[in-house]
């Protein structure tokens, strides 16, 4: 057993790039309560106690005038975590480290991504239609605001989005009798939810009996997440959720048991078990909204044949005043600002700084299983981007200047230099209601015919 000594405090650590940062122990904790969490564990007294031995132990060799690397501090958590018992926690560490190294030299060499994870024939069928309607470009797009065609950009964008949603329908209906199993799966504010209730409206057209699990409400306990050092629980994994849980109530709805679904209070962040009974029928179908959807734990053991898996993302082809593409996830990180903001009491600016969050947890646990997916949607509408330009713009600019010198905030720093810049392009429109109250737009500016909230 290690002792502790606790007769300093360090103050600073260095980056790789070389700038010195100001240290911080409750980064550590987070980083061995993440791995503990990864494998099953919750216990953060301990996370915090084995956070303690590695600071004893940089202060044993290193000093506030000689600071250790970050590399020098995860080899300490590394031995720390081996040398007190926890071996298959310091795996899961050494494994995510691994991870990171090999991202970092991936970026370095400018390697592409794995073109199982992109899915090419769907962005040029959007690039063909973006082409053909004159919005492929902010440029395009501005002119055809300044001819008064903004309702007709909203009508037509709808319409190829409904057409995406009643192709998946399709589909689904000639599964009819072997798809159980509906999953609408995506990253963060892609439009998920309306996209399901859309889906249950046309296949119950056709005669499909569909029952919503609901999976928030098998959300662990808030105070149950990691916490970074500005008091930020990282909620965008799957580990996040009762995975087992869900699993289990789901083996257990097929086979026709009744089941006891718990009950989430965002409000709190607390969860209580055994609440709200459900059973379905043989010939019903589950319908999942999940932003997990498509990690394998959430419906281990379950026969492939009877999933049927949707896809949504903002799969926009439009180029900026830049000559570039318009990043998905600067769509979707917008969209999550506002509907945040007016249905979840959260400060955009929050929105700003936890996305890093939303960002890792989609590279790790969502893009990896595109390709696992019976049928993409494009979740993202042009007329969307005026809309934004005339709510957020403003806000983006604050942003950027704030923390244009925090070493702390690059990312959001960056995520707000990136979109003021795109933004400041976009002629914006300040008349929202020619959006239809059936878009799923709506599901994050408000005004939906559907309940989405």
């Amino acid at each position: 057993m290690m002792t502790m000594n606790n007769s300093c405090s360090p103050t600073h650590v260095f980056k790789r790039d070389g700038t010195l940062v100001p240290y911080s122990r409750q980064r550590i904790t987070n980083a061995i309560y993440r791995a503990a969490v990864a494998i099953g564990g919750r216990d953060k007294d301990k996370a915090e106690e084995l956070a303690l031995l590695v600071e004893s132990i940089i202060c044993n060799n290193y000093s506030n005038q000689h600071p250790p690397m970050v590399e020098q501090v995860q080899d300490i958590v590394e031995k720390v975590l081996i040398e007190e018992g926890h071996a298959a926690v310091a795996k899961h560490f050494i494994l995510y480290r691994a991870t990171q190294n090999d991202k970092r030299k991936a970026k370095l060499s400018k390697s592409k991504v794995h073109q199982g994870n992109i899915p090419y024939q769907k962005i040029y069928e959007v690039l063909v239609w973006a082409s053909d309607h004159d919005l492929n470009s902010v440029e395009k797009m501005n002119q055809r605001i300044a001819m008064g065609d903004f309702r007709d950009i909203c009508l037509e964008s709808d319409a190829a989005y409904e057409f995406d949603v009643q192709a998946a329908a399709e589909l689904i209906a000639e599964r009819k009798g072997q798809a159980r199993i509906v999953v609408v799966a995506g990253p963060s504010s892609s439009g998920k939810t309306t996209t399901t209730r859309k889906l249950a409206h046309y296949l119950s057209k056709k005669g499909m009996g569909l029952v919503e699990l609901n999976i928030d409400h098998y959300f662990f306990d808030l105070e149950m997440h990691p916490v970074d050092e500005f008091g930020d629980h990282d909620f965008e994994t799957p580990q996040a959720l009762d995975l087992e849980l869900i699993n289990q109530h789901v083996k257990q709805l097929m086979a026709g048991e009744k089941v006891l679904i718990p009950k989430y209070d965002f409000a709190s962040g607390t969860r209580a078990l055994n609440q709200t009974p459900m059973q379905i029928k043989p010939t019903d179908v589950i319908l999942i909204d999940s932003l997990h959807g498509l990690y394998g734990d959430m419906l281990k053991g379950i026969d492939k044949g009877s999933v049927f898996k949707v896809y949504i993302e903002t799969l926009l082809q439009m180029k900026g005043a830049n000559g570039k593409f318009i990043r998905w996830t600067d769509l979707r990180l917008m969209r999550r600002m506002i509907r945040d903001e007016q249905h979840r009491a959260y400060d955009p600016r929050q929105t700003l700084t936890h996305w890093h969050y939303v960002r890792n947890a989609e590279l790790r646990n969502i893009l990896p299983y595109i390709n696992t997916a019976d049928y993409i949607i494009n979740g993202a509408v042009p007329y969307e981007l005026p809309i934004m330009r005339n709510r957020l713009y403003d806000h983006f600019k604050e942003w950027e200047q704030d923390y244009k010198d925090d070493p702390r905030r690059v990312d959001a720093y960056l995520r707000a230099k990136r979109v003021r810049e795109m933004l400041e392009s976009i002629t914006p429109v300040t008349d929202e209601s020619p959006v239809p109250e059936t878009s799923h737009f709506r599901e994050f500016i408000g005004g939906s015919i559907y309940d989405v909230h």
